[in-house]
C-alpha cells in the first residue's frame, strides 16, 4: 500500500514504515507526531482512490526523526583573463521523518 502526499507543496510517493526526507519543517521534538491530510492517491493491492484534488477523510500519521543537512553545493563565478573569481557555497536543511501509517477514509 503507498499514497501521494502534499508536503509543505511538494508530492512525495511515501510507504508505511518508510523513513522520509523533507525539506524542513518548523522546529519539533523528536519522536513528534505529525498527520498530514493533503493525500492525494492511495494504492492498496484491490482499488485506487483519487482525490479531487485531496481525499477527503484519508492521512498520514507520521513521526518526527531528527534534522539534518544535505550535501554541500558551491556556485562559482568566474570571468576569464580579469583574475575574478567568486564562490559561494549552500548546504540545504532537511528534516526526517518515519511514515507510521496510512489511514483511508
Amino acid at each position: 500500500m503507498f499514497a501521494v502526499v502534499e508536503i509543505n507543496g511538494l508530492q512525495y510517493k511515501v510507504e508505511e514504515n518508510e523513513l522520509l526526507t523533507i525539506n524542513k519543517t518548523e522546529a519539533m521534538e523528536v519522536n513528534a507526531k505529525l498527520e498530514f491530510d493533503k493525500v492525494l492517491f492511495i494504492n492498496d493491492d484491490k482499488e485506487n482512490m483519487i482525490g479531487k484534488p485531496y481525499i477527503k477523510g484519508a492521512k498520514v500519521l507520521c513521526q518526527y526523526q531528527e534534522e539534518t543537512q544535505g550535501k554541500k553545493i558551491e556556485v562559482m563565478k568566474f570571468r576569464r583573463r580579469s583574475n575574478f573569481k567568486k564562490i559561494k557555497g549552500h548546504r540545504q536543511d532537511y528534516s526526517i521523518i518515519k511514515i507510521e501509517k496510512i489511514v483511508k477514509p
